[in-house]
């Protein structure tokens, strides 16, 4: 099942949100390790595979700068704030996910 995850980099930390009830938020409470990748779907293809350790944060001022900047990226800077408020509630995490290994691959087709 494929999920797409909208995010950004804090250095070298990706940060995203998800909901409180979500399959990957149970998952990550249990065990903070965490694997995902990003692939472009456009040939030749290419993808970078992350494995990392997940801290969930329930900080509502940390949650709202983070999911204002992802809609900013994501929705455009004249949606942000509204979808940053909509997003910086009760019901969503702030993930932040430290990598421990990633590897990448291009041109997969070729």
């Amino acid at each position: 099942h494929v999920v797409p995850i909208w995010f950004l980099l804090d250095g070298d930390t990706i940060v995203f949100m998800t909901g409180n009830d979500s399959v990957k938020a149970a998952n990550m409470k249990r065990d903070h390790r965490i694997c995902f990748c990003v692939d472009d779907e456009n040939p030749p293809y290419a993808y970078v595979l992350v494995e990392g350790i997940a801290l969930i944060g329930e900080d509502s001022k940390a949650k709202l700068d983070w999911s204002t900047r992802i809609a900013a990226r994501y929705m455009g800077a004249d949606k942000a704030e509204s979808y940053g408020k909509r997003n910086a509630v009760p019901s969503e995490h702030l993930v932040r996910v430290t990598p421990t290994k990633i590897l990448f691959l291009q041109n997969i087709a070729n």
